[in-house]
């Protein structure tokens, strides 16, 4: 994957998302009980389900980093962790808004699968908190790398939680027969799903870019 151009990146993400913006809002059905409200849902469970991968991915590479000592891990797992939070904010903004016209209210405290993902994105909020703490250097490294592992932990948590749930605010679409729909909204899901993972790819290979230069920048200052 790194071997692909930051520009065919950025142009099938641009591609991908007018696909799934047209196939959106002028080709997959209005739901029969939410009507047009429900085409947020396309946005909400794409960017739920990366903003899962991020934190993996985060993991992942914190893994790495212990494991391998490889040098570009520590700066990989910083990016996939912001990329995470970022898509944290979208899902949490993206929820309350369909749960506001669906069901009424912005927020529902007694929902465990919210308030779990809610502690989900506040921990890995704190990651930045803990990481820019400490001077720069292998502990630094060592203790995002620590952080980064434990709360993937929670990831699954979160899952579970809204698989779980019995309540209406997370209906189960995706059952162990497959979705409970098909045609254009399976087709407009999937086309959505897609996009947002190689948008959110390509803004990881912008930033991760981006730290390197500045990397490079800082040891030609010091030489």
């Amino acid at each position: 994957m790194r071997r692909i151009p930051l520009p065919v990146l950025a142009t099938a993400s641009l591609v991908l998302v007018t696909l799934a913006l047209a196939l959106v809002f002028f080709v997959a059905p209005n739901d029969a009980d939410q009507g047009f409200s429900q085409r947020i849902f396309y946005f909400h469970v794409s960017i739920a389900f990366t903003a899962y991968l991020c934190f993996g991915a985060g993991a992942w590479k914190a893994l790495r980093h212990l494991w391998k000592r490889d040098p570009r891990a520590d700066l990989e797992s910083y990016v996939a962790v912001h990329q995470g939070v970022i898509f944290g904010v979208l899902v949490l903004l993206t929820g309350s808004i369909w749960a506001k016209i669906s069901w009424g209210h912005w927020w529902v405290w007694s929902e465990n699968q919210l308030v779990l993902f809610l502690v989900l994105f506040l921990f890995y909020a704190a990651y930045f908190m803990l990481r820019f703490s400490v001077d720069p250097g292998p502990q630094r490294a060592n203790l995002s790398a620590v952080y980064a592992l434990f709360g993937v932990v929670l990831v699954p948590v979160s899952f579970l939680a809204i698989r779980l749930s019995q309540s209406l605010i997370h209906p189960q679409v995706f059952t162990r027969h497959g979705p409970n729909f098909g045609g254009w909204i399976l087709a407009a899901y999937i086309v959505s799903q897609v996009a947002v993972l190689v948008l959110a790819y390509t803004l990881y290979r912008v930033e991760l870019a981006g730290k390197l230069l500045d990397m490079r920048l800082r040891e030609l200052r010091l030489a």
